[in-house]
């Protein structure tokens, strides 16, 4: 005789599952996906753990600790190393396996080529890849080439893409027998519904106008302006960047990054003096309106022609630099008056800084385009960066403003031809 069950375990499971606690569910979830994932090493070494075998193929050899970001929270994943090979779990990390998979290959590639054969044995050893043939680093780097281009080409069909920022960084990169510094350029915008996307990265040999306008106009065929204008470009005063900017937007806004800025000011002012001069620098992007800027921005050069006369020239020859975000609302100048690319320069600088001298030019490509990608994902999924009604409230102000000067033109065109008759 088989009993009835008076509850259906199923549905008690769920409810008590929805019930739990937050730290609950990261437990049972950590405890979950690192049993799995030591049963599946334990498959690929042909033995379980600890036991012996003539079945064993290979063995365990410590574990590689990672952060996986899940609903229930960030857990602590246990991924276990191998004394032959690699055992990477591609169903569990696909988020992450663009750029990890690319720091791989780099790193392999420059192994396999005998690049700092000293350093890159003990990194390769730390990243667990020891036994990585040179057919598998050339298939790792095919697959990763293919969704790196991919995501390099695809059509920006997120617009209108009213802020831009651009900013480039600089590589050591081998290139026909020597090491250069070769730059690799990367934009970002803000799409129509408020969140970050990474619109494109492009390697040159040096940071120059030709470079950026080749960039540029990559980037508009790919429809960076198809769903309107751009309007505000924030980067810092490169005159190439600054060049291109203008010649493949024409009519757009270009805003001098508060921090590049900064740095600047900072070189031209004595060492002792920097403290209050940055001070009075800050106290003008305090101010509560576009009339109380400038006012402010006037105080401060007066205050400073007297001590500091080449600090208050410097000042006043960037003012109309400086100072594009005023045109704009309150509420959007924090994000657009500094470059917001340079928390992103960071996280790419973590990842490239373990190689040191990239191996050429595609791998800067795979490994900087795979950060990308991965960073690309992660914005879609965070907060957006910019409030959808303090969006359209700058684009109605930035089309009212454009209309009115559009009048201006068309009377003083009209004023003209009358003189002229």
């Amino acid at each position: 005789m088989t009993a009835t069950l008076s509850i259906d375990p199923d549905v008690f499971l769920d409810e008590q599952l929805a019930q739990a606690s937050p730290d609950l569910m990261r437990e049972l979830l950590s405890t979950f996906v690192n049993a799995l994932l030591s049963a599946q090493a334990d498959s690929v070494c042909g033995a379980e753990y600890g036991t012996r075998s003539s079945d064993r193929v290979n063995s365990r050899n410590g574990y590689r600790h990672r952060d996986l970001a899940t609903r229930a929270g960030t857990i602590d994943v246990a991924i276990p190393k191998l004394r032959e090979g690699t055992f990477f779990p591609d169903w569990l990390l696909e988020r992450h396996r663009r750029a990890e998979a690319a720091l791989t290959t780099v790193v392999a590639t420059c192994y396999l080529l005998g690049v700092s054969t000293r350093r890159m044995d003990k990194l390769v050893k730390t990243l667990g890849i020891t036994g990585l043939s040179e057919s598998k680093v050339s298939e790792m780097a095919k697959d990763l080439d293919d969704q790196v281009t991919a995501f390099r080409t695809r059509p920006l069909d997120e617009g209108p893409y009213t802020f831009v920022a651009a900013d480039a960084l600089t590589m050591k990169v081998r290139e026909g027998g020597r090491v250069i510094k070769g730059a690799v350029m990367v934009a970002t915008g803000v799409n129509a519904d408020g969140y970050r996307e990474v619109l494109g990265v492009h390697c040159a040999t040096t940071e120059s106008g030709a470079g950026w306008v080749a960039f540029f106009r990559d980037l508009v065929a790919r429809c960076l302006t198809a769903q309107g204008p751009v309007w505000l470009v924030t980067s810092d005063a490169h005159t190439g960047l600054v060049d291109a900017i203008g010649a493949t937007l024409p009519g757009v806004a270009w805003q001098r990054c508060r921090t590049h800025y900064a740095a600047n000011l900072m070189s031209a002012t004595p060492k002792s003096q920097w403290g209050w001069v940055k001070a009075l620098l800050h106290s003008v992007y305090d101010q509560p309106d576009a009339e109380a800027v400038h006012a402010q921005f006037d105080r401060v050069l007066d205050g400073l022609r007297d001590k500091l006369p080449h600090v208050a020239e410097h000042l006043d020859e960037a003012r109309a630099d400086i100072l594009a975000f005023t045109v704009f609302p309150k509420v959007l100048r924090r994000q657009i008056w500094s470059n917001p690319n340079e928390r992103l320069n960071r996280e790419i600088r973590r990842r490239t800084d373990v190689v040191g001298i990239l191996p050429n030019r595609d791998a800067v490509i795979r490994l900087v385009g795979a950060v990308l990608a991965e960073q690309h994902d992660e914005w879609a999924e965070q907060r957006r960066y910019l409030g959808l009604d303090a969006l359209k409230t700058a684009r109605a102000a930035l089309t009212n403003r454009a209309d009115d000067h559009h009048d201006e033109e068309v009377n003083t065109t009209l004023i003209t031809a009358a003189i002229s008759q």
